[in-house]
């Protein structure tokens, strides 16, 4: 009787997170700090000069991170840190530019990741700490402090960025993988925020890894990124074709995609650590 119990619940259990995430998360850690409201600002008023020069100094051209070298540094591993702690200090309450919290965001998410890669550095691949069920999902229990509220990977993706209505969100949030959008090499700016992510997008689908185009079999092999989040370019096919078409790498995959004239799989992802080598 106790066994069938306990295999119900398991059982239970494995349907339940099918359907809303994990059931039983891992150890809550915090990043950033408590801020009193008095002294909370605008997203708008955050500077990100200092993520910038961390990212200048560990990130390369392709976006590959020395991980290494970051977490031997003690200065810039603290760094990073006051850098959160500086997010910490916003309010996405108050006034501002949409650019400006789109580009708060995009630098939280990348920022918060990296954070928790070199708390497990080294380490092979981030899906090493996504745990589904039992123990410490990274994108679930590593948790930002902003205006006094925790927020989640999970929730900066799901909850914030992705109800901007900009898919080419996309294309600049980092999950500290080999198929993921490169890490650019400097923070998003209110002020760049367009030219950053055409350049990013146009990288993206420049990269074999993540788009192929076989014009005689008349077909698309896009990022499983396409997949997952389809709906956010268009209800279908051929509007989520036009919305990525300026940024594909060749007039013939331009004009495909603007004619809907391809069909569409989707590339295998690869989850190995963007390390540099």
């Amino acid at each position: 009787m106790t066994n069938g119990i306990v295999k119900l619940w398991v059982a239970s259990s494995m349907i339940i997170f099918a359907l809303t995430g994990p059931v039983l998360g891992g150890k809550k850690v915090i990043i950033g700090k408590a801020v009193a409201q008095s002294q909370q600002v605008s997203v708008g008023d955050i500077g990100h000069e200092d993520w910038t020069r961390l990212l200048h100094k560990f990130v390369d051209a392709d976006g590959q991170v020395n991980y290494r070298a970051w977490k031997a540094s003690d200065v810039d591993s603290q760094s990073l840190d006051a850098y959160l702690n500086l997010l910490s200090t916003a309010n996405p309450s108050m006034q501002a530019s949409q650019e400006a919290k789109l580009a708060f965001w995009i630098n939280a998410y990348n920022a918060v990741t990296i954070k928790g890669i070199l708390r497990q550095y080294p380490t092979s691949s981030i899906r090493n700490h996504t745990a589904k069920l039992l123990g410490y999902n990274i994108w679930h229990d590593l948790l930002l402090v902003v205006g006094q509220q925790k927020i989640s990977l999970n929730d900066i993706e799901h909850k914030i960025l992705r109800k901007f209505g900009e898919p080419r969100i996309h294309f600049a949030i980092v999950c500290a993988s080999h198929s993921c959008p490169r890490l650019l090499n400097e923070a998003y700016r209110a002020s760049d925020l367009e030219t950053q992510l055409v350049e990013n997008s146009t990288t993206f689908f420049a990269n074999s890894g993540n788009f192929q185009h076989d014009i005689k079999k008349r077909q698309f092999r896009l990022s499983s990124i396409l997949s997952w989040f389809g709906s956010d370019f268009g209800p279908d096919q051929q509007t989520q074709l036009k919305s990525i078409a300026p940024y594909l790498p060749t007039e013939s995959a331009q004009r495909a995609a603007r004619n809907n004239s391809v069909s569409v799989s989707y590339l295998k992802y690869d989850w190995s650590l963007n390390d540099q080598k």
